[in-house]
Formats: C-alpha cells, structure tokens, sequence
C-alpha cells in the first residue's frame, strides 16, 4: 500500500488553484502553511524586490492520486515549468491506526504497491533560530543547493536538549525546506551543519525525507 504526503511549494496568490485541484480530486485533508521564499536579500534591494510569499499546500494521496494530481497541476498550473513551483510526494511508512487510514483514503483501499526505495531527491528540513535563515542559505547554496522555502514555527521542545546539546527548541523558530539531488545531499547537510549548526547563533539542525516523484526541479538536473 503506497501512501504520499504531497506538498506543493507555490506563490501565495496560486495555493487557491492548487486547493481547488486537491478538491477535485477528492482529496479528504488538505493543509496550506504560509511561507516566504529564500532569495538573498542583497538581490531583492538591489532590484527594489520584495520577498516572496509562498505558500505549501498539502494533502495526503495514494500512489494514483498522486500521480493523477501531479498531471492536473502540470496541465493547470504548469508546475513542471522552473520558477511556476515544486511539487514533491513523500512516501509515509505508517499512519496511525484503521481510522486514520480510512479516513486519509476516503475509506477506499489505497492503489499501488510500496515505493521502490531508490530517490532521485531529497527534501531536508532545517530547524533553525529566527533570523537566521541567510546564514543556513549561504552554506546550502556553496555547496550545491539552489533556493528553498521558510515557514515561521514556535518552539515546544524539552529543557534537555538545551541543557544537553545547547539547542533550544522553546524559541521562535524558522523551518527551511529545500528539495535537493540526492548525491548532494551530504554535501548540502554537512555545510550547514559546519557553518549554521547548533555550535553557532543559527543553532541549525536538519535531517531529510526521501522524495518519491517530483516536478518543477527541472533546473538543478545536469543534463
């Protein structure tokens, strides 16, 4: 059984057709974060910018339904073009029980089998203090990475991890995405960990999740 979590990272002023394409095809939860984009700010006073709001609209979807809604997007959206957003689905290994299950598949057995566990590209999440985030792109960006997307987020953490590894969790927080190639990765992670980690002001922490499909990315390919 093959379930995604699928996340759309678009302009603000999009979400509301990105909404109404999960809508039609029936999907049960759909969640939309605010967020901005990571152009560097010297770029955006340079050309009288201002930073770009983003939004990250997601839902949950078989492997049909994620295919079914990735066709839509390119067709509506053109989400395969660079610069009109990315769209990525994330293999989820478990839900929480028959009722949650049933729920996220409108009580209908989900289509296809496990994902093969082989990916092209990674998403790294980077947990990181507020006002930090151009340090973290700095150190994503010299070591391969393009550009990302920031969502505000308020700490809850436990007192140990402060005490224990000196990062504190119970603060104001920035969330960084970035959807990467997955040979560099490493190289991506170990920067930002070396010159935005939780050794510094930053206090930058990241792990990754496997994407399984994607669309928009069609810049970073090497050929």
């Amino acid at each position: 059984m093959e379930l995604n979590f699928v996340l759309s990272v678009l302009d603000r002023d999009r979400a509301d057709q990105m909404t109404a394409i999960y809508r039609e095809h029936g999907s049960p939860m759909i969640l939309t974060f605010m967020g901005r984009g990571t152009a560097k700010s010297e770029h955006l006073d340079l050309y009288g910018l201002q930073p770009t709001e983003k939004a990250v609209v997601a839902t949950v979807a078989d492997g049909e339904k994620t295919k079914l809604l990735m066709k839509s997007a390119k067709r509506k959206l053109f989400i395969d073009i660079p610069g009109n957003g990315v769209m990525m689905a994330v293999p989820i290994k478990s839900v929480g029980g028959g009722r949650t299950l049933a729920y996220l598949t409108d009580n209908t057995a989900a289509a296809g089998g496990a994902p093969e566990m082989k990916f092209d590209h990674e998403l790294l999440l980077v947990i990181l203090n507020q006002s930090y985030m151009d340090d973290v792109m700095n150190a994503a960006r010299n070591a391969g990475a393009f550009g990302g997307t920031v969502l505000h987020a308020k700490g809850t953490g436990a007192k140990y991890a402060e005490k224990f590894f000196g990062v504190s969790l119970a603060n104001e927080k920035e969330v960084l995405l970035i959807a990467v190639r997955a040979e560099e990765k490493n190289d991506i992670m170990r920067a930002i960990m070396e010159q935005a980690g939780p050794q510094t002001p930053a206090g930058a922490i990241s792990f990754s999740l496997p994407i399984s499909s994607v669309a928009g990315l069609r810049y970073v390919d090497k050929d």
